[in-house]
């Protein structure tokens, strides 16, 4: 009996005595690198970086930036963000992913080395981080809620139109999460107009020149198109300037995507009617935010951050108010 006690004793004390094991918390950096790659050479992905570069220095943030790409698409992006990553250690990569589909396998592998990831202005599969899948793994979609804005792009459109005629949009590539979200909500938004009809979409593959043709030919074929909507810059810059071509300015209303000084002017001379302006800036500043917070904070991301965005028409373009949402600036 004494013995047995003398051994609940010792195992007592050693219970007591002993560190007791936890799983190690990693250690907090010192500092911090993030690394941003743009989706392709534009004035939009110009001003994410101002607006991130702005808030890494605030917040002491050693903040890198890759190559612009020369054009838009995975071929060459990847060699653009391998080439970047070489560099040295990095702790989030903020990326345009320039497909939904084809960048998952390259942004998991570097998420699977321990590099953070958030895709900014784009997003990866569905763009639902929220629930497992193949690509749950970035920490956010920091972006504009595209869908909605293609629908109030359609109803502000559909009021310059008196709510009747046909309507024809250009866009960029099927495979863009961006633009196709845009695509669609505009579809949705011209179903509520009954005396409405979209006739066509075409792709334009982030090319200007093509877009001007495309647009150019879908006049010619149906000359009862009243409005047209271009998904971003490159398709907003080729179809006024097919409208412009065509000799139908006015009489063809013309509502563009992307504040960038080109479309800006466009608009004041009455060329293009109606801009959507996103918020770059904003955007560039809350990915560096918030990744700082994780990181920093132990903070958890919100899987989707949405800034908001601004109309241009005519009649506010020179307001200075207004000037902030100009891309590039």
């Amino acid at each position: 009996m004494k013995r047995c006690i003398a051994i609940f004793i010792v195992l007592v004390l050693l219970a007591v005595c002993l560190p007791v094991y936890t799983s190690p918390k990693p250690e907090t950096k010192e500092e911090l690198t993030f690394l941003y790659v743009p989706g392709e050479t534009d004035p939009f992905y110009l001003s994410i970086e101002l607006g991130a570069r702005d808030k890494a220095k605030e917040l002491g943030v050693n903040f890198i930036v890759s190559e612009y790409p020369k054009a838009w698409g995975p071929e060459v992006q990847v060699p653009v963000l391998e080439a970047a990553l070489a560099r040295g250690d990095v702790d989030l990569v903020m990326i345009g992913p320039s497909s939904s589909d084809a960048m998952i396998a390259p942004l998991k592998k570097l998420y699977d080395e321990g590099i953070e990831i958030i895709t900014v202005d784009t997003w990866i599969g569905d763009g639902d981080y929220s629930k497992p899948s193949d690509w749950s793994f970035p920490l956010a979609y920091i972006g504009t809620d595209n869908k909605l804005g293609g629908i109030r792009i359609a109803e502000k459109l559909a009021a310059l139109l008196g709510e009747k005629g046909q309507v024809y949009c250009n866009t960029t590539s099927p495979d863009v999460s961006s633009t196709q979200a845009r695509y669609e909500g505009f579809v949705e938004g011209i179903k509520k107009f009954p005396n409405m009809e979209l006739i066509g979409v075409d792709y334009n593959l982030e090319q200007v020149q093509r877009a001007q043709q495309q647009t150019f030919a879908t006049l010619q074929a149906n000359p009862d198109i009243k409005g047209i909507f271009g998904t971003n810059n490159w398709s907003s810059q080729g179809a006024y300037q097919a409208v412009v071509n065509a000799g139908l300015t006015g009489s063809v209303k013309l509502a563009g995507w992307d504040a960038s000084e080109e479309l800006i002017i466009a608009l004041k001379d009455g060329k293009l009617d109606l801009l959507l302006a996103q918020k770059p800036r904003e955007m560039g500043s809350l990915c560096v935010e918030w990744g700082y917070k994780y990181f920093k904070e132990g903070a958890e991301i919100p899987k989707k951050v949405i800034p908001g965005f601004e109309f241009f028409t005519r009649d506010n373009a020179d307001d200075p108010d207004m000037q902030k949402w100009i891309y590039g600036k």
